[in-house]
């Protein structure tokens, strides 16, 4: 008979019964929060629909959102297709969403088409863009300093131009992997949406930072979320400056981690939603409500070499009142997002509703760019979410009467925001619970 390790079995023991202790303790303490559902869609299970509102039929309000993603995902492929099928791997079939003009493929687009993709229950084109960006652009090598991340932008043949991530494409893949898993549950593999959506969320805030060697040289690498602030970063490669992009802040994402994300990131996520609703109001300028590409987690514009209009209203900047106001639809937590509707709607009165322009000094007294771009006009219809003055009808009537983006300049940002603005402003962009 073997000799029995008594000191061995005890110890074995009670490390399983710490382990499963600890994980109680986790789901109790998670449970024990309260956690405020708001008066939202969220509550309520209602989202407005705000072209209903105005008169326009559930059958009008279909056709414009079909044919408005027919276009970009099946158009002619030389001038109103962003979206490309490619070849089957084991895993099945591939898509990538491209910047047309850039010629490349970014996270930010990939996510984005996903989530277009679950709102309007598209299975395939949701499965073929996952899997492209699991084949191509995930980093899962323990040796390289973004494992566990993507790589932010590929060239149209799959080979990566930069190695480390942009959070928010981290973002939207694990909302919209969530959203995945609640609409048409977990498979298995990449397609077990909730333990992918999981796993990426787990990196974004506890990736230990790390050094290693990519194509471009070496990089430095750490966790997506500073924990002090507990705020998004703009990049985790943060030893060229540690700050965030106003855009990148989704509060009404971070409510729903804060419910059914892991369970021992729950508070943090809580807690993030309310830092980014008081962030808005540090971030934005207190006439106009616009706010800069970049800032410091002050608030304060943020300046950097390499992008001459981070300290003013640019192309980041169009998401974030959307942001804000998605956030007010879904939760109805924060009514000084309501005036910041207000506010930015009614300086783009000021300029003009039918030929505003596409970036501003936050102040507003100057025009850096002219373009009425289809972008922001769509942002600035699903601000009307929140809004409260009649100007905001004027603004939803705009987006109704906007052509599918199709400029060779704007089939790929401004189409994206489009079809998620016409989603939000019918009341389609909705909460799916995951499984």
């Amino acid at each position: 008979m073997k000799n029995f390790n008594l000191s061995k079995a005890v110890k074995k023991v009670f490390g399983c019964c710490t382990a499963v202790c600890l994980v109680l303790f986790l789901q109790l303490t998670a449970k024990s929060q309260t956690l405020k559902n708001g008066s939202g869609a969220f509550a309520t299970g209602k989202y407005r629909n705000l072209f209903k509102e105005q008169g326009h039929s559930e059958k009008e309000i279909s056709a414009k959102i079909t044919n408005g993603f027919n276009q970009l995902f099946y158009g002619d492929t030389a001038t109103q297709a962003i979206y490309f099928p490619v070849e089957k791997n084991v895993n099945g079939p591939m898509a990538y969403i491209t910047d047309v003009p850039h010629f490349d493929i970014r996270t930010e687009g990939m996510s984005y088409g996903m989530m277009i993709a679950v709102q309007l229950n598209k299975k395939k084109e949701f499965d073929a863009l996952w899997n492209y960006a699991m084949s191509k652009m995930y980093i899962s090598s323990k040796n390289h300093p973004s494992e566990g991340y993507f790589s932010w932008s590929l060239k149209r043949n799959g080979v990566a131009n930069e190695e480390t991530p942009a959070p928010d494409g981290e973002e939207y893949f694990v909302m919209s992997l969530y959203f995945a898993s609640g609409r048409w549950g977990n498979g298995k593999g990449i397609y077990n949406y909730h333990a992918w959506a999981d796993k990426i969320l787990t990196a974004m805030r506890h990736r230990k930072y790390k050094t290693g060697m990519t194509k471009s040289g070496i990089r430095n690498i750490s966790a997506m979320v500073n924990e002090q602030h507990k705020m998004i970063r703009f990049v985790p490669g943060i030893d060229g400056g540690d700050f965030t992009d106003p855009s990148y802040h989704l509060p009404a994402f971070y409510e729903l981690w804060a419910r059914y994300g892991p369970v021992a990131d729950r508070k943090f996520w809580a807690s993030a939603a309310d830092t980014s609703r008081n962030f808005f109001i540090k971030a934005t300028n207190a006439e106009t409500g616009l706010a800069p590409d970049y800032a410091s987690f002050d608030g304060k514009p943020y300046d950097v070499e390499w992008n001459k209009n981070a300290v003013n209203f640019s192309f980041d900047s169009w998401r974030t009142a959307s942001n804000w106001s998605v956030d007010w639809n879904w939760w109805h937590k924060d009514p000084r997002q309501q005036a910041l509707s207000n506010k930015i709607q009614a300086f783009f009165v000021s300029k003009g509703v039918a030929d505003y322009g596409a970036q501003f000094s936050l102040d507003g007294s100057k025009t850096l760019d002219t373009r009425h771009a289809s972008g922001l006009i769509a942002t600035t219809a699903v601000a009307s979410l929140a809004a409260t003055n009649p100007q905001a009808k004027v603004f939803v009537k705009e987006l109704w009467e906007l052509p599918v983006p199709h400029l060779l300049v704007e089939r790929y940002y401004d189409g994206l925001l489009y079809l998620m603005s016409m989603l939000h402003c019918s009341g389609r962009y909705q909460i799916y619970l995951p499984k």
